[in-house]
Order: C-alpha cells, then sequence, then structure tokens
C-alpha cells in the first residue's frame, strides 16, 4: 500500500450481528460460548469455591505446628492466586487479570490490612467501653502464627470467589448495585455454615463485609486492598484480641486471651463481634466513602454498561 495513505479501520462484529449472520441450526462456536457471562460465572465461582475448600483442607492439617500453619496458609494462598490467573486467562480470551497486577500487591494488601486491624481495633474498643470485652491476659505467640497462615488463605481464597468472580463478572449484567446486592448476600450466606452460625450473623456479615469489599474492589478495580482489608480484620479478631470469627472456631490462637459478655446486640454474642450493631455502623462508614469514590472515579457501572474488562499491561 503507498505510503501516507492510511487504511480505514475496518469496523468489529458485534456478538449480536455475527450470531444474526448465522445459518438456522448452526451452532455458536465453542470459543464465542465462553464469552457469555452466564457461563462463565458459574465456571469460575464455582471452581474457586473448591479451591476454597481443598485449602481449607490442607491449612486444617497443617495447623498441627505454627511452622507449617504459617507456611501452609501462604502457599496455598500463592496458589489459589496462581489458578484464578490461568482460570480467567482460559475463560476470557486469555485476558491478563487487571485485577491482580503485581506492581500494585505491596502497596494494596499493606494498606488494607493496616485499615482492617485499625477498623476491629475500633469495634473492640467500643464493645470494650461499653463492658462486652474483657481482656484476661496474653495468648501465645505460635497461635497467632497459625492464625496468620489460616487467615491469609482465607482472605484470598474468599476475595477470589465473591469479589474476582462473582461480583466482577455480574457486574457486566446487572451493574455495580446489582452485584454489590448479590454478592454481598452470597457471602453472607456462606458464613450460615460456620458452626455459631446465625441468620442474624450472615445477615451482618453481608452488610459490613459483603457490602464493604465489594465497594473497595468497585473503587479501587484491584483486589490487593480487598485482600489485605479482609485478612487485617480477621486476623485482629481472631488472631489479636481473640474474639470468634463468623461463629467459627477457625483461630488456632491469638496475641491476648478474652471474654465477652452483654447483650448480643453489643458484642455479637457466640458468632463474634462481626454480628455486632457496631461493627455494622462502624463498617458502613468507608462502605460508603469507597461507593462515593467510585462513582467520582467514573467506575461505577450501570445496568447493562458492558464495559470491556481492563488487561494487566
Amino acid at each position: 500500500m503507498p505510503q501516507g495513505i492510511e487504511q480505514p479501520e475496518m469496523p468489529v462484529p458485534s456478538e449480536q450481528a455475527r450470531q444474526s449472520e448465522r445459518l438456522p441450526g448452526q451452532r455458536t462456536p465453542r470459543s464465542e460460548r465462553w464469552k457469555s457471562v452466564w457461563v462463565r460465572l458459574p465456571v469460575l465461582f464455582v471452581l474457586l469455591l473448591v479451591v476454597n475448600a481443598l485449602t481449607g483442607l490442607i491449612n486444617g492439617v497443617a495447623a498441627a505446628t505454627p511452622v507449617t500453619g504459617l507456611l501452609s496458609g501462604v502457599a496455598t494462598a500463592g496458589l489459589a492466586l496462581g489458578a484464578y490467573v490461568w482460570l480467567v486467562r482460559r475463560l476470557e480470551d486469555r485476558r491478563n487479570p487487571a485485577e491482580l497486577r503485581p506492581a500494585e500487591a505491596r502497596s494494596g494488601l499493606r494498606r488494607g490490612a493496616l485499615l482492617g486491624l485499625g477498623m476491629f481495633a475500633l469495634v473492640i474498643l467500643v464493645i470494650a467501653l461499653g463492658g462486652g470485652y474483657h481482656l484476661e491476659g496474653w495468648g501465645t505467640f505460635g497461635g497467632a502464627l497459625t492464625t496468620l497462615g489460616l487467615m491469609t488463605c482465607v482472605a484470598v481464597t474468599e476475595e477470589l470467589a465473591f469479589r474476582g468472580a462473582l461480583f466482577r463478572i455480574l457486574e457486566e449484567r446487572t451493574g455495580t448495585w446489582g452485584a454489590l446486592a448479590a454478592s454481598g448476600l452470597m457471602f453472607g450466606a456462606l458464613h450460615l455454615v460456620n458452626p455459631d452460625a446465625t441468620l442474624w450473623g450472615a445477615l451482618a456479615v453481608a452488610v459490613e463485609a459483603g457490602l464493604l469489599f465489594g465497594a473497595v474492589y468497585a473503587a479501587t478495580r484491584s483486589l490487593w486492598l480487598p485482600i489485605g482489608l479482609h485478612l487485617g480484620w480477621n486476623m485482629a479478631e481472631g488472631g489479636v484480641f481473640g474474639t470468634s470469627v463468623s461463629g467459627s472456631d477457625a483461630s488456632h490462637g491469638s496475641l491476648f486471651t478474652a471474654s465477652v459478655s452483654g447483650p448480643e446486640a453489643l458484642t455479637g454474642g457466640a458468632f463474634g463481634p462481626e454480628a455486632s450493631v457496631v461493627a455494622i455502623v462502624i463498617c458502613l462508614i468507608p462502605t460508603v466513602f469507597f461507593l462515593r469514590e467510585a462513582r467520582r472515579r467514573g467506575r461505577f457501572l450501570a445496568r447493562g454498561d458492558r464495559r470491556p474488562a481492563p488487561t494487566a499491561r
């Protein structure tokens, strides 16, 4: 072609146009079927839940000692991240997940962990001022390390499943509000399987954690900050202040030993502080902040806004 003359860019036919061009009875190509939200969403979400369950079993065995518990938790978290990247590339046209940019990992995890620790410390402070939290003494450093390993994997696998898969893909169809509501409710429902779970506790988790983590992802479009926030909160709850984590016995030790007493609205009862009104109110404040940030940054999607997923550079 002669130099200086630009060839006009040919328009790329839409998925609907390609479908209309097919002959009656002609099957949709396999590569295009995988692009459907209703195919990618259940496949990726279910597979990540399986990863969550398998890593939980592995870490339950490895928790016999602090060293193996910590190493196993970190290692299985890394394997879960690798599985997510591999699955996304297979299901989404070889897309490199921008939501897990390596350059953002350290900063996102650090800021998220500090925010989670600070928020839960504030929850405990308010409960203690109300007479519901009683510090009894020192726990064990080894137990806290074991809990750290376990909570590292829990934070990673749950955020990959509920924000990386469920929220992110569902948002393509329902918009941000729909994805927030659905992922929050399902995240709360996940905690109904815990030994001391209650319906109120699950609803509290859906509101305070499900909405908060979804709002953080919507504002940043990165999974690192939600993972760090999730880890910092859980670690403070089970590995520092010695309280129940979502009605489960997931903690294997903490830096402090403590007891709670008083009305369940203040303490959360057997489910733990996450079922307290205090935790709900404190978590709603940053939730509103991050939702406003998502709108300000133009990252709040309306229903039907099928904005293409970003690709990591």
